[in-house]
């Protein structure tokens, strides 16, 4: 014993790193028990689910994590060299903060996962599942970018330069407050519109919106923007902000379910009746009509003709779009086959030549 102490002390780089291998070692072991534990009591239980999920999510940063703690701990009575001792504490601390950092991101994406799975969406009536995912992944992804800022604002103070820099600011704290004030204003205008989409949510996941004169599907809602798929495939991407500052359209604020208009100009002649029941016939055998809504009535009058409308309902923009698009063409079609003279037309009147003009005497 004697001789191995008269060693650690002729060669201190060698009692360090043996100080340091021990302290590795000791933290794998704590982690594969913990990991292989958590492993068995998940897979034979399956409200454990969670427990499966987050331990997925977060193995390697939690790995990583027990053993760089086991060996900061482990050079707690460790006294030489100095010099290099110090460094190497400083680079587990800086090293521990971004495990520390990593794992409660890997570990709100595990949560937010999880939610996310339990309500699907592939439900016909998905408001509610659309609601709770909203939710989750503003309310997850803000949580990533506060931990996130957070992590590098803990870094940073492992420096003391950087200690005496953040006081010298403190001491000036109003022209520093204001400056990043206006810096930041976009990104914390955001993040604050992230929190108020998540919480009211005007807007949600798969909801349809008009939007700048676009329609469109809400397709992502990340921590400062928001993407919509056009119906063409087109992607519009608008900062959260603006749908706190800006009105907007949302057809599925609180069902999917939607009244749609089909317009026709027809001759002043053209009886309604057979229409009537053309259309009856249309929507009736059309999948796309829930049953609601179906009617045509005279909505105007101009010099040449009248207006009609007809008024249709579906379960979803989607499926009213094609009904209108269906009605519109059967009902043309019809009457160019049974009444063709009732379409629009330009009337005149013709006089020959010299009638009605007076000749003199």
């Amino acid at each position: 014993m004697n001789e191995i102490d008269a060693v650690m002390t002729a060669y201190p780089w060698l009692a360090l790193a043996l100080k340091c291998l021990s302290g590795a070692l000791a933290g794998y072991i704590v982690h594969a028990v913990a990991d292989w534990t958590v492993r068995r009591a998940a897979g034979h239980r399956a409200r454990y689910a969670l427990a499966e999920r987050v331990l997925r999510f977060t193995r390697r940063p939690a790995q990583w994590l027990i053993i760089l703690l086991l060996v900061h701990l482990s050079l707690a009575d460790a006294v030489q060299p100095a010099a290099i001792l110090g460094l190497l504490r400083q680079t587990l601390a800086i090293l521990i903060i971004v495990l520390v950092t990593a794992f409660v991101h890997r570990l709100t994406a595990a949560v937010a996962d999880d939610v996310v799975e339990r309500y699907p969406m592939t439900a016909s009536d998905n408001l509610h599942a659309r609601s709770i995912r909203t939710k989750v992944q503003v309310l997850a992804r803000t949580a990533m970018f506060v931990v996130g800022l957070l992590g590098v604002g803990s870094v940073l103070m492992t420096f003391p330069n950087v200690r005496q820099i953040g006081a010298s600011l403190l001491a000036s704290a109003g022209l520093a407050g204001i400056v990043a004030g206006l810096a930041a204003r976009p990104v914390l205008g955001n993040l604050i519109a992230g929190l108020q989409i998540a919480l009211a949510q005007p807007i949600r996941i798969e909801d349809v919106l008009i939007v700048e004169n676009e329609w469109g599907v809400v397709e992502e809602i990340t921590d400062t923007y928001v993407v919509i798929r056009i119906w063409d495939e087109r992607r519009l991407i608008v900062p959260l902000e603006y749908f706190i500052r800006n009105p907007f359209q949302n057809w599925t604020r609180n069902s999917a379910q939607l009244v749609g208009s089909v317009f026709l100009w027809v001759d002043f002649g053209m009886p309604l009746a057979p229409l009537r029941e053309k259309l009856k016939q249309v929507v009736d055998a059309a999948a796309e009509w829930d049953r609601r809504v179906c009617v045509l009535q005279v909505t105007d009058v101009s010099e040449r003709a009248m207006q009609l409308r007809v008024l249709l309902s579906s379960d979803d923009a989607g499926r009213n779009f094609d009904l209108r698009c269906k009605v519109r063409e059967a009902l043309l079609a019809y009457m160019q086959e049974a009444f063709p003279a009732m379409l629009p037309r330009t009337r005149a009147t013709l006089t020959a030549f010299g009638e009605g003009i007076g000749t003199s005497p």
